[in-house]
């Protein structure tokens, strides 16, 4: 045997070696024969073996069914292979627990979804029985179309540390930072159906399952640097996020950059700072007859915002942008572009305007929030009264987004005439050019309520 030929020969045999040993990374959870190391929860779905699957069978009059594993799992990669040929929903249950001090014990934690609907979110993260939706695919058209209807789709799922990573088919879904629950078991769900949805035996069928829990850093994909990063890390910003520009517009602790709207600083009393919220304290339901309106001390033209909002059952307060302090020196709020933060169902304001323009997400007073991601949802998703909500603001070349939980719910070109004829028919009409100054500040509105803010973070684009 020549050099040239124990070269190659080596060169073999270590690639080889590498195959093996990434080979052996892998664990199977479906041993092809029975469900020994599985056991079923919550609803009273069919499970059975199939030739080399298992198969989930949709029954009417039941909760949600879950296969889940015997054993909890921390940090892993899990691939498998899952096919519908229905219109059911479905998913893959991961770091989730029950918990008998927690609604009775029903199965909670992350989802991996499954949707065979024309909204298109499977591989989106959904928090099941706890927070709803984390990452619908609203911002990520590729990811919609990697899904495959009645067809085998491979899934590969990375949950390393506080970040889940998803691919449908070698196509990134979702990317999300989270550290509410750091383990757990995983499950194969089979949804409730209705009676007579004609859904009645539809199946869910899932193969080749395996993990890999050991030596993670060599097994893992890389992120597609395309794909949006959402996080809901409390007054923090991640690696991806300062990579992308973005810095914290309140850091959490002090007043640091905000005034008050009418004041030279910040207000003496009546917001208050605390384990990293900051809460406007109820006073008497009127517009900044309190402590007063907010605002940044630096005014920001073409932007992307984002933070949390937490409202008590009836409050009104909003999120203001190219607000000019310098006006309305008298009583009510400063003038500005505003974000409507309402509870809808307590507050006499949602029924005010015109057609809902003044709800919870509307550009207030001219354009009234919709649902914009999911065609065949009417309605918004907004999380409740006493629950964090996420609320979005986009301004870049004069054309401007809100979004509510991470689903776009308005819209509009500030520099348009359609935007000017709707200024001309409501209450900002007497204030010149409103909508359109280049830059102005964030504000965070007084009206009387108790309502609680956190993780404000902004990037100039």
């Amino acid at each position: 045997m020549n050099r040239k030929t124990t070269q190659i020969t080596l060169i073999v045999a270590v690639m080889l070696c590498g195959v093996q040993l990434k080979a052996q990374d892998w664990t199977p959870l479906f041993n092809g024969k029975d469900l020994k190391n599985w056991e079923q929860i919550g609803g009273e779905a069919k499970y059975e073996i199939r030739g080399d699957a298992i198969v989930g069978i949709a029954v009417p009059k039941t909760r949600n069914s879950f296969l889940t594993t015997k054993e909890t799992y921390t940090d892993f990669i899990l691939e498998y292979e899952v096919h519908t040929d229905s219109e059911v929903n479905s998913g893959v249950q991961i770091r989730s627990n029950t918990d008998p001090n927690y609604r009775k014990g029903v199965f909670h934690g992350y989802q991996i979804e499954l949707d065979p609907s024309d909204r298109a979110w499977s591989g989106g993260v959904y928090d099941e029985q706890r927070r709803g939706w984390l990452y619908p695919l609203t911002r990520n058209p590729e990811g919609q179309k990697a899904f495959k209807r009645a067809a085998w789709n491979k899934y590969r799922i990375q949950a390393i540390g506080n970040t889940i990573s998803t691919w449908v088919n070698g196509v990134q879904c979702a990317r999300l930072v989270d550290d509410m629950t750091a383990e757990g078991k995983i499950g194969l769900q089979v949804h409730s159906i209705r009676e007579g949805s004609g859904l009645e035996g539809t199946e869910i069928k899932w193969r080749n399952v395996r993990i890999a829990t050991t030596n993670l850093e060599e097994l893992r994909w890389e992120d597609d640097p395309t794909v949006p990063e959402f996080s809901y890390l409390h007054n923090q910003l991640t690696d991806w996020e300062q990579s992308k520009g973005w810095r914290m517009l309140w850091d959490g602790k002090t007043s640091n950059g905000w005034k008050g709207a009418k004041l030279d600083g910040f207000p003496e009393s009546g917001w208050s700072i605390a384990d990293g919220v900051l809460t406007i304290e109820a006073t008497d339901g009127a517009e900044s007859t309190g402590p007063g309106d907010i605002v940044t001390t630096k005014n920001y033209g073409d932007f992307e915002l984002e933070l949390e909002f937490m409202i008590t059952e009836g409050a009104n307060s909003g999120i203001k942008y190219f607000v000019d302090p310098k006006l309305n020196k008298g009583a009510g709020s400063a003038i500005g572009c505003e974000f409507q933060v309402l509870d809808d169902k307590n507050h006499p304001d949602a029924k005010k305007g015109v057609i809902g323009n003044r709800t919870v997400g509307s550009l207030y007073d001219l354009i009234a929030a919709k649902n914009l991601s999911e065609p065949s949802r009417d309605g918004k998703r907004f999380n409740g009264v006493g629950r964090w909500n996420k609320a979005r603001i986009v301004s870049r070349d004069g054309k401007v987004e809100h979004w509510l939980n991470n689903i776009k719910v308005v819209e509009y070109d500030r520099f348009s005439q359609m935007f000017a004829a709707l200024v001309n028919y409501s209450k900002y009409q007497k204030w010149e050019n409103f909508g359109r100054w280049s830059a102005g500040s964030i504000l965070l509105q007084d009206h009387g309520d108790t309502v609680s803010y956190r993780s404000i973070k902004i990037r100039e684009l």
